[in-house]
């Protein structure tokens, strides 16, 4: 492998939503810093399976409804 091309891997702190914490190596940041999550696995409704609504208030979703409406006929 070529030296001096490969970004410096080192420890971080992660703090999850519900105050977990855990600790993993990344190139983000520097050694000891903590980053602190606003979106988790645990929270997120991607991958609880929530219920999610979509809003659009005459976007680009409705003008898609409107020109392709005569399909869910």
């Amino acid at each position: 492998m070529k030296q001096g091309i490969h970004p410096d891997y080192h420890m971080i702190n992660v703090v999850m939503t519900d105050g977990t914490t855990f600790q993993t190596r990344t190139t983000w940041g520097k050694e000891g810093d903590t980053m602190n999550l606003d979106i988790d696995p645990k929270s997120h409704p991607a991958w609880t399976g929530g219920q999610q609504t979509l809003l659009d208030r005459g976007g680009r979703v409705s003008k898609f409804n409107q020109k392709f409406s005569f399909l869910n006929k």
